[in-house]
């Protein structure tokens, strides 16, 4: 595959393919270069660079933006492929899209082969397939690597950018690494895209009629993907759920400023499995490598971004507070890392967001000292960020994100009097339109994360938007709560198999959702067996309590409510100590 090139030294992906979908293959080649591309057979999936003659022109023909990956399920090969996409923005210059939608080709003719065992595994695995192509969050570039932030990329060496874009990626941030890996031995470098999920927005501001740019890009890290009850804290090796990097980048009259933060899950090995609670219980596993594994999250952290501080935003009380002392106990033990506690809800609750001033006035020196990257209108470095701001509460959602955006309108403001577009006595939030534009960067780019781990928009939104909740916002806050329990109890298994399918955190040749079962029963089997006890016990007691208004203090009917009202209770009581069976679960890897 020739590179395509928009200069001597730019690598550039094809962005606009055509899909050729035949009896016995699929094709896909370029629309600027017809003669290049490849084709998939669809018995096996054997892929193979075209020769320039596609023979038999008579199938179907549709324009396709991508091609993400291959995965291998047990009857052959299937190629996911971006059928929409939507310009969002620019990064340093580039064009950058967001997917929206996706789907998977199909090469599994030999499915007629197998066992009836393997077709319902494969079914399932079928199912999962689906899920994965309504994966959120998506965003690519065709021009250039968006895995890497600023202060990373000036430092690569010279030639870097002429590399194929998925060799100069990230791979820690690579949405879809593992099913790439086809593709990259095939050597089709021209068509590999390398996906980043989490967020991309952008916006204009025109402080005082000096236009500057500020984009805030968010790279969700793929080492422990997972769904909000199926993945927290860390593994073994020091990865934690749901870490993310986020860069706020400043661009003012060719002047480029990078500002990064980090979020992760608490880097404990813990637990909280869903069983019907609606909070339910925290676990922290006792193991002998806990220790090491803090010490191997934290050497990772300093390896990659200098000196590191930490803002646990954890309750102090019930099982948070459990978890937050054992966190602090771990962290004494690191000597060149600095742990603060800040028990968010106990001191900006009650709409008193403004005591997050407490916060920052512990942190202040070593945060100003830690900076962010300034390049020039030249392309001289003026500055290097020495350290980042890790943040945590225990999703690391909803108070992390409003913590955050508060630390990111500081720096905003230090960076906008440095470039000479604010005096030394002003501040972003003085110009109301660009504060809100600031603000609404901040809350969308909480809703994507957040739907993107828990199923729903981030709660505390009106903390970031207007510095205090309000009615309306409470109200959306009770509406998303439920809306996670509901998807955490009863959807998320399925949703974290897929996660662990596509990552290649399974194997499908030895997990197997048939060697899965609990108790030899299918998880969902236990979800309407429930739901008609409790609804029909409700019922029954229901039209007796009636019975009882409409006769009166009739004996008989008083006892019959009675015992309806018992059993009805009783069978909550068996269905709350079964919550765990009841509950979708994972089946096909284990948590840790």
């Amino acid at each position: 595959m020739e590179i395509q090139e928009s200069s001597p030294c730019h690598f550039k992906l094809w962005s606009e393919l055509e899909l050729h979908e035949f009896s016995d293959r699929f094709v896909i080649k370029p629309v600027e270069s017809p003669d290049q591309g490849f084709s998939l057979s669809r018995f096996d999936g054997n892929i193979e660079q075209l020769d320039g003659d596609l023979g038999n022109t008579s199938g179907k023909v549709s324009t396709i933006y991508g091609v993400a990956g291959t995965i291998r399920l047990l009857a052959g090969l299937h190629v996911l492929v971006i059928t929409s996409r939507k310009e969002v923005g620019t990064f340093l210059g580039y064009p950058v899209y967001r997917v929206m939608s996706m789907k998977f080709l199909s090469c599994n003719e030999a499915s007629k082969f197998l066992t009836n065992q393997e077709k319902k595994d494969e079914s399932y695995f079928m199912t999962l397939l689906k899920v994965v192509e309504s994966t959120m969050g998506l965003y690519y570039s065709y021009d250039t690597d968006i895995t890497l932030n600023l202060q990373r990329r000036f430092k690569l060496a010279d030639g870097w950018m002429s590399k194929p874009i998925w060799k100069q990626a990230d791979p820690r941030f690579v949405w879809n690494r593992n099913i790439l890996e086809e593709l990259i031995e095939k050597k089709v470098d021209g068509f590999i895209i390398p996906l980043i999920q989490g967020s991309f927005q952008t916006g204009l501001l025109k402080l005082k009629n000096s236009p500057a740019t500020v984009t805030l890009i968010s790279r969700r890290c793929t080492r422990r993907l997972g769904t909000r009850m199926w993945r927290r804290g860390a593994n073994l090796e020091g990865d934690t759920a749901n870490f993310i990097e986020t860069e706020q980048l400043l661009e003012f009259e060719g002047a480029r400023i990078s500002f990064l933060q980090i979020r992760g899950s608490i880097p404990l090995l813990w637990e909280q499995i869903v069983d019907l609670s609606y909070k339910p219980r925290l676990n922290i596993i006792d193991h002998d490598q806990t220790s090491k594994v803090v010490e191997r999250h934290f050497s990772d952290l300093c390896q990659r971004y200098g000196d590191i501080l930490v803002a646990d935003l954890t309750d102090k009380n019930g099982d948070e507070g459990r978890l937050s002392m054992a966190y602090a106990a771990e962290m004494e033990k690191l000597q060149n890392i600095r742990y603060v506690s800040f028990d968010f809800h106990h001191s900006c609750g009650n709409s008193n967001f403004d005591n997050i001033e407490l916060l920052y006035d512990q942190i202040a020196e070593d945060f100003e000292k830690q900076g962010y990257f300034f390049i020039g209108k030249e392309g001289e470095v003026l500055s290097e960020q020495k350290g980042i701001m890790r943040t945590n509460c225990v999703d690391c959602l909803d108070r992390t994100n409003v913590t955050q955006s508060f630390l990111a309108r500081k720096c905003l403001n230090s960076q906008l009097q440095r470039v000479g577009i604010l005096s030394s006595t002003d501040c972003i939030s003085m110009f109301s339109e660009d504060f809100e534009i600031f603000k609404n960067l901040w809350v969308d780019q909480g809703d994507e994360i957040s739907l993107e781990y828990s199923g729903t928009h981030a709660l505390k939104r009106d903390l970031v938007r207007y510095g205090k909740q309000t009615m309306a916002g409470m109200i959306k806050d009770g509406i998303s709560a439920l809306s996670r329990y509901y998807l955490n109890n009863f959807q998320d298994g399925i949703r974290q198999d897929a996660i662990d399918l596509i990552s290649g955190r399974c194997d499908v040749n030895t997990s197997r959702p048939s060697s899965a079962q609990l108790n030899g029963f299918e998880t969902f089997s236990y979800i309407p067996v429930a739901s008609a006890l409790l609804i029909g016990g409700l019922t029954v007691t229901s039209i007796t309590l009636n019975q009882v208004g409409v006769a009166g203090r009739n004996a008989q009917t008083i006892v019959s409510s009675v015992i309806c009202a018992g059993v009805t209770a009783g069978l909550m009581a068996v269905v709350k100590s079964n919550g765990r069976q009841i509950c979708s679960k994972p089946r096909l890897c284990r948590l840790i």
